[in-house]
Parts: structure tokens; sequence; C-alpha cells
């Protein structure tokens, strides 16, 4: 567990600043709670938006439907990418808070929306607040712990947000069955935009804990190493092996949740399974992704980062494979694929933070820790996109199919490239 000596610096507020998670259990549990609002905000649209689009709206591509998740998953990417950037020039506390503020017409548009375009945009101020909001309470839990914890720190940090998420797609379905599609199971969100927004007032600025463990830090910077965001994107996309080994898995992890989100609300409506019992599929995924985080966090410190992230990528192949051995009884395939991808994620997520951070210098951490989340969330883009044009050409089979062999060919890519590299604890 990290600690400070009596010399210890103190933060804006005169307090002594400490690394580890006991000594910051109270703002790393507050931490935690803003993001399960964080992730509830998002679970709004696992089980509805979609049959929004062709039920509501009438929209008769695939494409066309996935569309809101692309403009999600595009706005996210980016909005990580220049979160890290935006380190440098504001506090994450005032990031936190701006992502919230983007969120707030959220919901309110999701439930009274008079076009599939009103969707689209606020899937782009859902984007800036995922990106915004998610991204500080990750990187802040980061520095509150220092490198001792660190996959701890995320398990915990993902397995509230995507706990939430579950927990919502769940609500939202059973909702939906009761109410209708709109504007009921929307309106949740308004609970989550209000509690996200008052509770980030609460936390506490973290960059005291940042410089702590900079001036800590063993391995200083090299003279010659740019610390910049384009020279950190580079070496975090392809130059750096484990670095890119981790961006590619996060990208293709996404992918699947991005081709989830919009093709298994139509692929079991398709075979008979009515809104309760999707709401079920799409909430059971990323619940057990969400706990599950708690102990695969905590076991990457114990065993390393790789061995979770290439076994939870094939574990998701597999989940893939089962939603179509399975399919002529819908609900026991949608369950089981269902259990094998939330599980699969929930080994893969907290390591591949943790291998980031582990590789990534404190000078350059959020600039990488950005980088890498870009990749990760242009998956979902990138898999709501992939998933349209199979789906239009080819069916939601083989859009099926597509992806459990691109999520093996990830896994056995991250074998190859990922090393283990974790600075000593201080």
């Amino acid at each position: 567990m990290n600690t400070t000596t009596a010399t210890a610096p103190t933060d804006a507020s005169g307090r002594p600043v400490r690394l580890g998670l006991r000594e910051n259990w109270l703002q790393f549990t507050l931490l935690v709670i803003v993001n399960v609002a964080v992730g509830g905000l998002v679970g709004l649209e696992r089980t509805t938006v979609p049959l929004i689009g062709s039920d509501v709206f009438g929209l008769t591509s695939d494409l066309a439907v996935f569309s809101f998740i692309i403009a999600f998953g595009l706005t996210k990417a980016l909005t990580n990418l220049a979160a890290g950037a935006l380190t440098g020039r504001f506090r994450r506390k005032q990031l936190l808070l701006a992502g919230w503020l983007l969120g707030v017409p959220v919901p309110f548009v999701l439930a009274w929306a008079p076009s599939w375009e009103w969707i689209v945009g606020a899937n782009v101020l859902l984007g800036l607040n995922q990106g915004l909001a998610w991204s500080m309470t990750v990187n802040m839990k980061i520095d509150l712990v220092g490198p001792a914890r660190r996959g701890l720190a995320t398990g915990l940090n993902e397995a509230a947000g995507y706990t939430a998420v579950g927990v919502t797609a769940l609500v939202t379905g059973y909702l939906a069955t009761g109410y209708g599609l709109r504007p009921v199971p929307e309106l949740v969100g308004a609970v989550f935009v209000v509690a996200g927004l008052a509770l980030a007032l609460l936390v506490r600025d973290t960059a005291a804990h940042v410089a702590l463990e900079l001036a800590h830090h063993a391995e200083p910077v090299p003279s010659d190493e740019n610390t910049g965001l384009a020279a950190t994107f580079a070496r975090t996309s392809w130059r750096h092996r484990s670095l890119r080994g981790a961006s590619q898995a996060g990208l293709v992890n996404n992918l699947n949740d991005g081709l989830t989100w919009g093709v298994f609300p139509l692929l079991f409506t398709d075979h008979g399974l009515g809104l309760a019992a999707v709401g079920l599929i799409k909430g059971l995924y990323p619940i057990l992704w969400g706990i599950g985080q708690i102990s695969t966090g905590h076991l990457a410190d114990r065993i390393g980062r790789k061995p979770l992230i290439v076994t939870g990528m094939l574990v998701q192949a597999a989940g893939f494979v089962l939603a179509l051995a399975l399919l002529d009884h819908p609900l026991l395939a949608g369950i089981l694929s269902a259990v094998a991808l939330g599980l699969g994620t929930a080994m893969v997520y907290p390591a591949l933070i943790a291998s980031v951070s582990d590789h990534a210098h404190p000078a350059w951490r959020a600039n990488a820790l950005g980088t890498y989340r870009f990749w990760r969330d242009i998956g979902y883009a990138a898999g709501a996109l992939v998933a349209g044009v199979l789906a239009d050409a080819l069916g939601l089979n083989a859009t099926i199919i597509a992806a459990a062999a691109l999520t093996a060919a990830s896994g056995l890519l991250a074998a190859r490239w990922i090393t283990e590299h974790r600075p000593e604890a201080h």
C-alpha cells in the first residue's frame, strides 16, 4: 500500500496527500457511486432504442437503426482522446462536471424525440457525457490508489458502471413491457442525471495525487521522450508493442458490445422473445461484466494482466458461437451467450486498463489512457457499422459468425504482443 512520510504534500484544501485505497477510501467510494450514475445513463438505451428505431420510427435498414450507436461510439471515442489532452489544461473535477452538464438533455430527448435524427443527436451528447465523465472517474481512481492497486481500482470502477448498465437495461425492458417503448423507460435517466451531477460537485480533485506519484516514480521520463498527445497517440496505437496489443483488444471488445447492442434485440425478437426476455438478455451481459470485474480486477494484480486478456477474448468468441448454436431455443441461447460475453468481458476490461497504466509513465499516462479508450470505444461505432452492413447484406447470423472469428483472432494477437510490466509500489 502506498503511503508518504510526514513531509507529504497537501491538496488544495490543505489535507495531506497519500496514495492507496485505504487512505482514500471515502473519495474512492464517492467516485464509484458517480460511475453508477454514468453507467445507468447509457444503460437506458440497451433494450429499447433499437426497437424504437424499427417499431416507432419505421426504419427498415439495420444500418439506419444502428446509426445511433455509430454516433455514440465516434463521439465517445473522440472525447476519450480529447479528455487525456484536456487534463493538461483543466482539472479532472472540472471535466467530470462538464460531462454531466452535457448529459442532462439525454433522457428527455430519448423520451420525446419527434424524429430519429433527434435520437442520433442525443447519442452525440451521450458520447460526450460518457467520454468525459467515465474517463475522469477511472483516471481519478487510478490517481488515488497508486500503482499497487490499479487492477482493483479499475475493476471496481468498471464494475460499478457496467452493473448499472445491465440493471438499467433490465429495468427498462420490464417498464417497456408494461408502459410501452416511450417515454416511461427513458425517464429513469433523470434520476441518474441529477444524482451524477450532485455527487460530482462533492468530489475532490486528484491533481496532488498525480504530482505525488510522479515525484516518487522509480523511472524518470527520458529526456528525449515526448509526453505530448501526438507522440503518446502514436506510442499507444502502434509503436509500443504491448500498448498496441491492448488497444486492438479493447477495440474488438467494444466492437462486440456495439454489435450485440444493435443485433441481439432484433435477433431475439425475430425468434419470438418479448421485451422482458430481451431485457433480461441485454441486462445479464453487462451485469456479469460489471460484477465480475470486482474479482478479475483483483486477480489481474495477482496473476498478471495478459492471462486474463487472452482468455477473456476467447471466452467472448465462444459466447457468439453459443448464440447461434442454440438459436432453436432462443431464451437459452441468449442467456448462455450473455453469460459467456459478460464473464469474458469482465476478464478483459480491468486488465486492459491496468496494462496500459503499467506501461505508461505518469507524465503521459492520462494521454495513453485517453488513446487506449479512443480505440476501445471506436469499437462501438465499428461494431454497429460492421453489424449494419453485414446484417443488411448477409443477415444477422452471418454478422455473429464474423464477430466470433474476429474476437478469437484478437485474443491471439493479444497473446503475441502484450507483455507484463508492473512498476514497483513506493
